[in-house]
């Protein structure tokens, strides 16, 4: 562009060119101070640079460190966490045993439980089957006392019979003898009269008693009194003699007494048995028998 530009004279071309050459001189010294500028910019970019590799690379190392000892530590938890783990499942693997263990001993139990509550129920009801026996028991007891008692009564009411027929028996033998000895008399009397015949027809009935004195024969109707012997009253202190019809009513009374106390007897004996019976079935099927 400019080596065909034409000039009109050498001196304007000369000024030309040396204008040319002061404008590139210009620029290389500007382009000189510029590249030192970027020369002392590039240098203390790279002095930071080095600067700041070093501060990485010393980072990097510390961290490398730090990571080296992140890894051991990370193996380390790795290798506690497998022993942990090992350890739970095995301490897992257990508590399901014991699990299924205490699962199985508490169904035992509940059904130990319902056992107990049955057999509670039935001691209950055996109980209560215990108690209304044991009440008829003590009915029963209270009515066989009272029998008792009704008996003692009966054996003490025996006992004054027992004496009365004793000393019935004791009477019915006086009469007995009495009756012996008035026939005896009487025999006396006839072979008496036959032997001698002055003495008048009326005084053997005036001796007999019978009907002459005209008193009531006294009958033993009670147990009290004691009759003496007619026979005995008439040859000692000549009472009065007792009449067949008392002597017979006597008898009867006698009789009377002894069969009373034959039926009192076979009574007794009837209920001594049947209350031996009753103690002895009580005895055997009483709940006081059984263990409690």
């Amino acid at each position: 562009m400019d080596a065909g530009r034409k000039f009109a004279s050498k001196d304007q071309e000369a000024d030309h060119w040396r204008n040319l050459a002061q404008q590139y001189k210009q620029e290389l010294e500007e382009t000189k101070e510029e590249l030192e500028d970027y020369q002392i910019s590039s240098r203390e970019l790279e002095q930071e640079l080095e600067t700041q590799l070093k501060q990485e690379e010393k980072k990097n190392k510390e961290l490398n460190l730090a990571n080296d000892r992140l890894q051991n530590e990370c193996d380390s938890l790795r290798d506690k966490l497998q022993k942990l783990q090992g350890d739970s499942h095995k301490r897992v693997t257990e508590l399901e045993d014991n699990l299924a263990k205490v699962e199985a001993y508490k169904n035992e139990l509940a059904k130990y439980v319902r056992e107990l509550e049955q057999a509670n129920d039935d001691l209950e009801r055996a109980k209560r089957a215990t108690v209304v026996s044991l009440e008829d028991f003590e009915h029963r007891l209270n009515e066989a006392i009272e029998r008792n008692a009704f008996l003692e009564s009966e054996l003490d009411e025996k006992g004054t019979l027992v004496d009365t027929v004793q000393r019935l028996k004791d009477e019915a033998r006086d009469l007995k003898s009495e009756i012996d000895v008035k026939k005896h008399q009487d025999v006396v009397m006839k072979t008496s009269s036959e032997s001698l015949p002055g003495v008048s027809a009326g005084q053997p009935m005036q001796d007999s008693g019978y009907a002459a004195q005209g008193t009531t024969p006294t009958t033993p109707t009670t147990p009290m009194g004691r009759i003496p012997p007619s026979g005995i009253t008439n040859n000692s202190t000549g009472g009065t003699p007792l009449t067949p019809s008392a002597r017979i009513s006597a008898l009867n009374i006698v009789g009377d007494l002894l069969r009373k106390v034959g039926a009192l007897e076979s009574k007794l004996a009837t209920c001594r048995n049947f209350v031996k019976d009753d103690s002895r079935a009580k005895t055997g099927t009483s709940p006081l028998n059984s263990p409690r």
